[in-house]
Parts: structure tokens; sequence; C-alpha cells
């Protein structure tokens, strides 16, 4: 049986909002700032239909929809009758947010929205894109501008694909002409051998989700000592990863190994860094999962939370004085949020305004403890106008719409030179780590719900498939071959050397003091007493 969403009908949802007048009142002065004006511009050329004219009294209960996010493979017309956009969505801690498909990044000199800041999302579960008269913002419209189903020859290339999404989803077209996922790279890309962006971000989600499935198992049958999972969060890092440049520096606390897999570190290197041997940049001197590349510029992750915060606001200040054309990306999570090094970073980021992003992925959890015990107001991203910063709140399972919102807001950051918080809402599917067993503090069923509601990479299967690029067999085969690749490179790094002992001395000092030059000599002896044992 196909899993189902429920999801307000249109009618009802509009009778919720009537309902529930604080939440009104924060939709509608929210829509004040983002009205689009491409509503009216594409409003001639997209097909109408007719909503029914408010009831003057309120439904005992909202009826309902039920919404199949499994897509056919030939025929669309069942599901395009069937499925409606959500005007709003609840996350983990029973948290109910108005969704609205309108980028905009509310800055210091604005009102800040009342009540419940809104989720931009751009893709809905079904793999299409939204169609924006179903924003918990547009309330009393009478006329939804509808897209059909995607029909006709799949587009031949990217190229070929921006002007048939732009054809079929108006609203949308100038975002599909900046989203450089829908863009060629100058090069092919080594990883891929094809220039295809948007392919290539797929591939790499389905190698992120297969290496963190083969290593955690690895940990249980004690390969490795450690590791951590990125699941259910891979859109949130190949979605900002591709629209930071290169040289941007990034600071990751530990679920965030997708942003150094796009800059181009191989399966290989992740490997030899869980393993800890002689190939280890680490030099084996890091837990697992704790990565680091300086030619790719992605700062040594460190245990403890939050450490990377202010750090990360002392390099945009470095970036800034120097007129570097650069950001520093942040990323850490809802718990992080609740740290002393949080709100130093954030209060020497706002006055010192520098070009930091500091990206909260708010996946329901820290490690045990839920939202609900960690905050009482709207998330992290309430916390922004206090410290008169920019923000921007995104659908952290939309690879589309993270991409958007982290490509306006490091423009944003460089022409002001101002901080700019996103806070992107998820879902953590795996466990904290293998050291955690989440099933004590969290029902399996809502896992498994929330599987089905906010996986990212079944919402990018959608879409691939919708436009005809992907089927069945192709995601299988693709995902065979990914497994077979991390297969190689776990079993090539498990039977590679440990790093050599001197590098124990090494890296500490410029030039080794004599006292540690005596204890390389001591353990030098050791070693050779006891040749057998290492």
């Amino acid at each position: 049986m196909k899993p189902s969403l429920q999801y307000p009908q249109r009618f009802g949802r509009i009778l919720l909002c009537q309902a529930r007048p604080r939440r009104a009142m924060a939709i509608r002065s929210f829509a004040s700032v983002m009205r689009p004006k491409a509503e009216e511009e594409h409003a001639a050329t997209s097909p109408m239909i007719r909503v029914p004219e408010e009831k003057s009294t309120i439904a005992a209960k909202t009826p309902t929809v039920s919404i199949d996010l499994h897509l056919a493979s030939n025929d669309n017309t069942t599901e395009a009758a069937v499925f409606e956009s959500p005007s709003e969505i609840q996350y983990a801690g029973n948290a109910t947010m108005p969704l609205t498909s309108v980028l905009h990044i509310v800055k210091p000199s604005e009102d800040a929205p009342r009540g419940v800041w809104p989720v931009f999302r751009l893709m809905d579960e079904n793999g299409r894109f939204r169609d924006p008269a179903f924003d918990a913002a547009v309330k009393d419209m009478k006329e939804v501008t509808t897209a059909p189903p995607s029909t006709g020859e799949a587009a031949k290339d990217l190229t070929g694909l921006r002007a048939k999404l732009q054809q079929q989803y108006p609203f949308h077209a100038k975002e599909f002409e900046a989203c450089t996922l829908l863009q060629e790279s100058k090069h092919p890309y080594p990883d891929t051998d094809s220039k295809n962006t948007l392919l290539r971000a797929h591939q790499q989600i389905v190698r992120l989700r297969e290496m963190d499935t083969i290593f955690q198992n690895a940990q249980r049958q004690g390969r490795i000592s450690f590791y951590m999972t990125c699941r259910g969060e891979e859109a949130i890092h190949f979605g900002s990863a591709s629209a930071l440049d290169p040289a941007d520096t990034i600071f990751a606390q530990y679920r965030e190994a997708g942003p150094l897999m796009w800059r181009g570190f191989t399966l290989e290197q992740f490997a030899n860094q869980c393993f800890s041997n002689d190939g280890d940049l680490g030099k084996g001197r890091q837990m697992p999962v704790h990565y680091g590349c300086r030619a790719l510029n992605y700062q040594t992750i460190s245990s403890p939370l939050g450490t990377q915060i202010p750090q990360a606001v002392g390099a945009a200040y470095h970036y800034k004085l120097q007129g570097k054309p650069n950001v520093t990306v942040c990323y850490f999570g809802d718990g992080a949020a609740s740290t002393t090094d949080f709100h130093s970073a954030f209060n020497f980021a706002a006055t010192l305004k520098t070009p930091v992003l500091f990206f909260c992925r708010n996946n329901g959890f820290a490690i045990s403890t839920p939202v609900a015990e960690q905050y009482a107001g709207d998330g992290i991203i309430a916390r922004a106008p206090g410290y008169g910063m920019a923000a921007i709140r995104v659908d952290g399972n939309d690879i589309f719409a993270v991409h958007a919102a982290v490509r306006e807001a490091r423009a944003y950051a460089l022409e002001h030179s101002a901080p700019v918080l996103i806070e992107a809402m998820t879902y953590r599917l795996g466990h904290h780590s293998t050291s955690d067993d989440s099933s004590s503090y969290r029902d399996k069923d809502e896992v498994s719900s929330c599987e089905h509601r906010f996986d990212p990479l079944g919402r990018f299967d959608n879409f691939l498939k919708e436009q005809g690029w992907m089927d069945d067999a192709a995601l299988s085969a693709l995902r065979d071959d990914e497994k077979r690749a991390v297969l190689k490179a776990m079993n090539d790094a498990e039977q590679r050397p440990p790093p050599p002992f001197k590098e124990l001395f090494s890296d500490v000092y410029k030039e080794i003091p004599p006292h540690l030059k005596r204890q390389q000599a001591q353990l030098e002896t050791h070693m050779k007493k006891y040749k057998g044992k290492y």
C-alpha cells in the first residue's frame, strides 16, 4: 500500500485561517511584504479553475484529501486532480508553519512576521513546483492558477529543461533562470564526467545515502569506531553547497558531509578518514566523520557543540578586512543554538557586520532533546530580529528552495556586508549517531511517517520521473552503482596501514621541541623492543 499524506483542502484551509486569527494576522502581515507581481504577470497565460466562495460558518471538521506521494510512470491525470499544494505543514514538536512560494529575505529594516514565520518552498512532495495560489499568504484569492502535469518528450539537456519548466510553471520562470542547479558547468565534473549539474546533485545524494548506510553498518560490525548519518538532510547539503563559491569557507558541525562531497572530496577520502589510515588527511588524529580539507576550504570538524560559530564570524571578518568577495558559511543544529557560543557569535556578527551565513538545520532533536524542550518561541529564526539580522526560513527537504535561499542570502551578505540567518526545517531520519538509539525517545511510527513526508531524495526522484529523466529502473541501477563504489572504497581503506607513528609528534610545533624529541626516541626504543606487537 502506497504511503499518503493528509492535507486540508483549500476551502478547509481558509476556514482554518479564520479559526486562528493570530496566524491569519501573521499571514496577512507577511503577505504585504511578499505578494509577488509575477502573480499578475502570469495570470493571463495560466489555465484557471474556480475556487468556491468562502462560507460564513466554520465547519466542525476540516475536509481532507489523500495525497499519493508516488508518481505514476505514464498517467499523471489522476494525481493532477487529487494533489493540492499544502498551505501549511507540521514539523517536529507539533509546530505548524505556513508555506510560501515567494523568496524573500526579511531585512532588519522590515517588520518581522507576526506570529509564525513562513517556510519558503518551491517543490512539493510529488516533485512538482508549487502553485503560489495555495500559499498561506494568498488567503482571499478566488481564482487559482494551476500547472498541468509534464507532457511531451523529456528535455534533452538542462537548457531544454529550463525552458520546459518555465513554460509549465511561469510563476517560477525567473528562479529557473537563476538556479545554477539547472545550468551546465563549464567543464565536466570529475566524479561524473558530465556537465549536468542537476543529475550530479541527485547522484551525490544517492551516494551519500548509500555511504551512510554502509558505513553505519561497518561500525555495527566493529570495523570503524563511530559514525553519524545525514539521512533526511541531504537537500540541505547539496542545495546550499551548489549555491556557494568554492572559495567560501565552510564551518560545519558534524552532519554536513554533503558540502564536502560536492566540492570534490572522494569516497576514498571519506573512507580513509573513517578508518584513520595512512591516507587520512587528518593523519588519524580525529574521530570518524570529523572531516576537513584545506584545499576545499572546509574547516576540520570539532566535536564540542557551537565552537565553529564564532570561528566563522572571525573568518568572515577577515574576508571583510581583506575586501574579498566571499562569505563564510556556518552549519549548526537546533541544539547548538542553545549554546553560549551561538549568542556570542550572533552579537559579534551583527555588530561587526560580517558576511557570514548562519545555516541552522532544525531537525527536531538535539540528540534526544526535542525542540519543544529547547525553546518556547518560533524556532531559531525568530531570534534574528533581536540581533538586527536578516533571515529566511526554508523547507530543508526541497533542494531547489534551499539553493535559492542560500544564493540570495549570499548575495545579500556581500552587498550589505552583514550576516544572514537561514533556518532549514527538516527531520533527522536516523539516530543521532551510532552511540544513540532514538527509539528510546521517539516513536518508530513517527519516524516512518516522517520518512514518507520529509525524505528529500524521494521528492527529487519524483521530480526527475515527472520530467522523464529517470524511471524506477534507472534509479535502482544508480543506487546499485553507488553502493558498489562505496563498498570498494571502504574495503580499500580497510586494507591500508595506519599513519606512521612519527605523525604523533608532527604538526604540534613548527619545530619539534627537545621534550617531544625525547618522547619520540623513547617510543622508537619501545617499539623496537616489542616489534611483533606493533
